[in-house]
């Protein structure tokens, strides 16, 4: 959403426009704790993630800092570096991306069984990948977002993002390939 609109809801929330800066938090906040809640599996923390990231958003803007456009990325890359902060402290639980994979499953039981049954293996292999790589897929493929925004959202050049998405295509593809991921893989971080 990085269009006029959101240019001049920055520009208001710059101001301390209050009905900006609530306009921008029910635009973005849904988002931030779905994006929070795949990457940490846990209500209270995808919670604390979207209240952390406007509560820093806010400091920004009060310290005279803050984003001068890329509102959106500016705001999932406070999000992330908070979940980067809750990996250092510990695991991460399973992922949860039983609504965002195959959503959509046909009403045969044999379909929606084969489909279950990829769901959970895509899960654990996401599980195997690295912090950072599974957040460029999280970000690309299911929030669907573009490399830039991306990269400027984990705070990366873009060739890095590339090379992370591309590893981390690389290796779903090898494990899924290969069957070797169950519901009981760790992560790797």
């Amino acid at each position: 959403m990085e269009d006029s609109k959101a240019q001049q809801l920055l520009s208001g929330a710059q101001r301390f426009d209050l009905e900006c800066l609530a306009e921008i938090y029910d635009r973005f906040s849904p988002g931030l704790y779905a994006y929070a809640m795949r990457l940490l599996g846990d209500t209270a923390q995808a919670e604390d993630c979207v209240a952390e990231t406007f509560s820093r958003f806010l400091r920004a803007l009060r310290a005279g800092q803050g984003p001068k456009n890329h509102l959106q990325a500016y705001l999932y890359r406070i999000a992330h570096n908070w979940i980067t902060d809750q990996y250092r402290r510990q695991p991460p639980p399973p992922l949860n991306l039983d609504e965002t994979i195959y959503e959509d499953a046909s009403h045969n039981p044999e379909i929606q069984t084969g489909e279950r049954i990829e769901q959970r293996r895509v899960r654990a292999a996401l599980k195997l990948l690295t912090a950072e790589q599974r957040q460029v897929v999280v970000l690309k493929f299911i929030e669907g977002w573009g490399n830039e925004e991306v990269a400027v959202a984990i705070q990366k050049p873009l060739g890095a993002v590339k090379a992370l998405q591309h590893r981390a295509l690389a290796s779903l593809r090898k494990l899924l390939l290969e069957g070797e991921t169950t519901d009981g893989s760790q992560p790797r971080n």
